[in-house]
Parts: C-alpha cells; structure tokens; sequence
C-alpha cells in the first residue's frame, strides 16, 4: 500500500513540474467530446492521464507531439498508441484498485504507467529485448513501482502471476490466445484487437463467464501484429 501511495505522489510530482499539465488537461478535455464509441468519461481513467507524463514515454523528437491524440513511433518497429486508444481501452477494461492486471505489449510502458494508477499490480510481456528493458527501466525511474516487466512471448501470458482480474493486449493477433484466456479469473475482462496485419481489425471486450466468453465489439482499430507463437 506504501509503494501505490509513493507512486502516485511521484507521478502527481512529475505531472507538476514538468511544464505539460496544459497540454495534458487539453488532452483529456478532448477525450470527453468524442462521440460514441470513442468518449471517455471514466474520471478514475481521465484523472489518471492527467497524471502519466506522456512526453517521457516516447522518443525525444517526438515530445513536442506527445499530446496530439495520434501513435507515435518508438523504435524497432514498434509504436506508442494514440492517447485516445489508451483511454478507450483502460476504460473498457473497468479496472479496480484490487486488480491484478496482465499487459501483452508493454511498448514504451505508458499503457503499463496510466493503469498502475488504477489497479493493485500491473505485470506486462514485451517480445522485443530492447524495448522491455527501455520500459522496465522507465518506469522504475519514474515511480512505478506496482508494475513488473517481462521479457517473453506474451502469447503465453505469465503462468505464474495468474489468475488475472483482466487482461489488456496492445498488439493484434488473428485470434484470441487461449493461454490469456485461461489465465484470466472467471468474471475477468480481456480488451484485445484480432485481426490480421494490414486488413480489418476490431477491439473487443470478453467477459469470463461460467458459461464461457461473452464478447462486445467495440471499435475498429488498427494496432501492430501480436508476433511469436501467435503467428505459428
């Protein structure tokens, strides 16, 4: 309980002096006046947006865009997803402060720094080497504590850790990963895109029930390909 305290003092601390609130608060206003199903009207989600510094999570020369509603590259391939995306995604994925929660895709670590403000732990799987030290580095520096980094194949999830409250993935695969499916608690939510590299993909929202999945379509996306074992 400690660490959660520290870490979110730290991040109010960097939101304060890092001359980008306005930039941020423009942000987040923004995200309330979309259209459905793009709107974000969670508080706990949009307070905590107002409080990740973004422009830390993605390369240099690309801070001074770090609060336009767009990806943005970050190396080996690889992007940082449109705030708007983040948002839509944490918000469906209804989290709570006792969650534990499985990331696919830790990226840059900002999906991993925005839902460590809003659940218990956060444990994320990145496949490419460099970006998951990036990250695990990252994030360590700036205070969040509640997340744990692992390089893998997230297609495997992390056996060890479950069973989760939820589960988010941040790249597509071309279906649902039955291990992230049995790792996930009954009740549990997963928010995942499928669909394959360059055609249609979807986000959608599963529910864990007692008589399987339940799932809603959300919005159409486009993310990168979920490598490894998913493309076997």
């Amino acid at each position: 309980m400690a660490l959660r305290v520290w870490a979110l003092a730290a991040a109010a601390l960097l939101a304060g002096t890092d001359g980008t609130r306005e930039a941020r608060e423009r942000m987040v206003t923004g995200l309330q006046a979309y259209p459905e199903p793009y709107r974000v009207s969670d508080q706990r989600v949009l307070d905590a947006l107002r409080r990740v510094p973004r422009e830390r999570f993605v390369p240099r020369a690309q801070a001074p865009r770090a609060y336009a509603d767009t990806p943005l590259p970050i190396g080996e391939g690889q992007t940082i997803s449109a705030p708007g995306i983040v948002a839509a995604m944490t918000q469906a994925l209804s989290p709570s402060p006792s969650d534990l929660v499985l990331e696919v895709g830790t990226g840059s670590g900002y999906q991993a720094a925005v839902l460590s403000l809003l659940v218990r732990h956060v444990y994320s799987v990145e496949i490419v080497e460099v970006l998951g030290r990036r990250a695990a580095a990252r994030l360590d520096s700036l205070g969040y504590k509640n997340v744990s980094v692992r390089v893998g194949d997230g297609y495997r999830g992390w056996p060890e850790a479950a069973p989760f409250d939820a589960v988010i993935v941040t790249c597509a695969p071309e279906d649902v990963p039955r291990p992230l499916v049995e790792q996930l608690k009954e009740g549990g939510r997963l928010v995942i895109p499928v669909g394959p590299d360059g055609g249609t993909q979807w986000l959608w929202v599963y529910r864990k029930t007692d008589r399987g999945l339940v799932r809603q379509a959300l919005m159409p996306v486009r993310f990168v390909p979920m490598t490894g074992e998913a493309q076997h």
